[in-house]
């Protein structure tokens, strides 16, 4: 080979022709190994590309990169803070989907008349519960229905 692969300039050998880290690590990014390096290794490295089948060894570069990334930008907790990010959206969303799947099933039940389940829907949909969820997410942009107002009754004298 001509050029060397970035792996072989940072380690400053000679690339071989068949040489592990040539299709992973181009001579124009030389980051992408150094990071790697900082955090694996190259023999480590090596040896997890190659005790992968050749079709998973492509991916698997990718993918300690971005570990690499991650760990350099916070050693703490590395790729698992995006991880944790991207679940506390996902339950986010989740709740929203609930919220508007009891909302929908409320409006349908008033649109059909049927008085029975709307005295019902209280109890039978999570929407009274999430009303105090919706009021503090107020910035995404999309209408919010004023929450029923609940029937307060006097205490009894005794």
């Amino acid at each position: 080979m001509s050029s060397r692969c970035a792996a072989c300039k940072h380690l400053r050998k000679r690339c071989q022709r068949d040489c592990i880290f040539s299709p992973y690590f181009p001579s124009n990014d030389p980051q992408r190994f150094d990071s790697m390096h900082i955090i694996y290794g190259a023999s480590n490295i090596a040896k997890m590309l190659q005790q992968l089948p050749q079709h998973l060894r492509a991916e698997a570069a990718n993918s300690m990169y971005f570990e690499a990334q991650c760990r350099l930008a916070d050693p703490v907790y590395g790729c698992v803070k995006t991880i944790s990010l991207l679940r506390q959206q996902i339950e986010h969303a989740h709740s929203q989907l609930a919220i508007i799947q009891a909302e929908i099933a409320l409006y349908k039940a008033q649109i059909h008349g049927d008085n029975n389940q709307i005295k019902n829907a209280d109890h039978q949909l999570p929407v009274s519960r999430f009303y105090n969820y919706l009021a503090a997410d107020q910035g995404n942009g999309f209408p919010h229905p004023t929450p029923p107002t609940p029937s307060i009754q006097p205490p009894r004298s005794m």
